[in-house]
């Protein structure tokens, strides 16, 4: 398309092409949307006043436990925690300047780099592991029935996959 031409309006939807909420459906949703960002800004502030980390920080951190080694490419992180490998720098370079982790080049790759939790790092994800776990049982799981947990479980696992594949 030359300089002088535009590009076609896009076609405007019309209130019959928009499959609109129901009552029900809009009510499920704000109590999703309200619910999640509460129960993130609890669980962020526990461990910001408990273990001196974010939510973002400990999920970063947290992965990094449970990899071989203690050790994963910072764009895998990016990928297992549904961050931007922009945010997953930011955080790792917070994380870096406390200690936690150490940055360095992926062996198999020249231009990947990898993240390491150091032993300091193990300790502080250990003890905030008990600060989360105990943050997550009273603020989800004990607030419905297990049958209930599952469900959202599966019902979120369901989104993913429509999302990311």
């Amino acid at each position: 398309m030359s300089e002088t031409q535009s590009a076609p309006p896009a076609p405007v939807a019309t209130d019959a092409d928009v499959p609109w909420l129901t009552e029900a459906e809009q009510g499920a949703w704000r109590a999703y949307l309200r619910g999640s960002r509460a129960l993130e800004l609890v669980l962020d502030t526990e461990l910001q006043s408990a273990a001196g980390m974010s939510l973002a920080e400990y999920e970063l951190m947290s992965m990094l436990s449970e990899a071989p080694g203690h050790v994963l490419r910072m764009s895998k992180l990016a990928d297992v925690t549904v961050q931007s490998r922009s945010r997953v720098t930011h955080t790792a370079t917070r994380l870096q300047r406390r200690g936690w982790v150490r940055r360095s080049p992926a062996p198999d790759d020249g231009r990947g780099i990898q993240l390491n939790l150091t032993d300091e790092g193990l300790a502080a994800v250990t003890s905030a592991a008990r600060v989360h776990a105990t943050g997550v049982q009273e603020h989800l799981i004990r607030q419905m029935d297990p049958a209930l947990f599952q469900s959202l479980g599966a019902a979120m696992g369901k989104v993913r996959t429509h999302l990311l594949g």
